[in-house]
C-alpha cells in the first residue's frame, strides 16, 4: 500500500495530506529507514515510526519544505527574504536548510515564534511593509525570495522585493486563491467557490510574474490545504 494511504488507514494521521507532509518533512521511517516519497510502499507487518506532523514553528513550514524539494531550490549559503514572515515557518525552514541570512519581513508586530529570536541568522523586520522596502535595508541583496502573505494579493507585496532582487534570484511564493479572487468569489467559511477559480488565480499570478521580467519555472499544489480548507499553490520563478 502507498505510504500516505497506509499511514492514514492505520491511524497515524487523520488525512493523506498530513501523512504526505510528515513524509516530506522526514518524520516517517519504515523498518528503520526514513522514507522520502508518499508513493513508496509499506508492507503489512512493517515497523512504522511516525513522528509529529512537522518540525517547523508553523504549518507553513511544511509548504516551503515541500517547495524547496519539488522545485530543487537550495538555500544553502544564500541570503533570503521572507515576505509575510508571521510566525516564521518559512524562515525556520530556510535557516535549517542552510541559508546564511534570512530577512523576516512582516507588517505586524510580535508574531515571530519565540524559539526563532535566538536564531542569529534571522533578522526580524517586524512592522515593515514589503511594499516600501529599499535596497539600503539589505546587505547583501537577497537572492532568494519566499512569500506567504495573507489578506492581500501576493502581487501587491512582491512587486518591490522582486524589483530589488539581483539577476538569477529565485522566487518561491505561495498563491492563496482566497486572497486573489475577490470577496464575491468566496463562500461560507472562507472557501473559494470553485477549483476553477483557484486555478485562475494561479494563472493570474503566473502571468503577472512573467510581466515583471521573471521566468516561471514550475508550479505545484501545496502539500497541505490552507486553514479554511482552500487548495493553495506554490510558484517558482527566476529573474532573467
Amino acid at each position: 500500500m502507498r505510504a500516505d494511504q497506509y499511514l492514514t488507514a492505520h491511524g497515524h494521521y487523520d488525512s493523506r495530506a498530513r501523512a504526505q507532509a510528515a513524509i516530506k518533512a522526514g518524520l516517517v521511517s519504515v523498518d528503520g529507514r526514513v522514507i522520502k516519497k508518499p508513493s513508496e510502499k509499506i508492507a503489512d507487518g512493517a515497523l512504522v515510526n511516525a513522528g509529529i506532523e512537522h518540525p517547523w514553528v508553523s504549518r507553513g513550514g511544511v509548504k516551503l519544505a515541500h517547495a524547496l524539494e519539488f522545485f530543487e531550490v537550495n538555500p544553502t549559503g544564500r541570503t533570503a527574504l521572507d515576505v509575510g514572515a508571521s510566525t516564521g515557518g518559512f524562515s525556520h525552514v530556510l535557516v535549517m536548510r542552510g541559508a546564511a541570512k534570512v530577512y523576516a519581513v512582516d507588517v505586524g508586530h510580535g508574531q515571530l515564534h519565540a524559539s526563532l529570536h535566538s536564531q542569529t541568522k534571522i533578522i526580524s523586520m517586524e512592522g515593515q511593509d514589503a511594499r516600501t522596502l529599499t535596497a539600503a535595508q539589505f546587505n547583501p541583496l537577497p537572492d532568494l525570495i519566499v512569500c506567504d502573505a495573507s489578506f492581500i494579493s501576493a502581487t501587491k507585496v512582491l512587486e518591490t522585493p522582486m524589483r530589488l532582487a539581483p539577476q538569477r534570484a529565485d522566487l518561491i511564493t505561495l498563491v492563496k486563491p482566497q486572497f486573489e479572487v475577490g470577496k464575491h468569489n468566496i463562500g461560507r467559511g472562507g472557501l473559494v467557490k470553485s477549483e476553477e477559480l483557484g486555478l485562475r488565480a494561479l494563472d493570474s499570478v503566473r502571468l503577472w510574474t512573467q510581466e515583471q521580467g521573471w521566468r516561471v519555472i514550475a508550479t505545484d499544489a501545496s502539500p497541505i490545504k490552507g486553514g479554511s480548507g482552500n487548495t493553495e499553490y506554490l510558484l517558482h520563478a527566476i529573474k532573467d
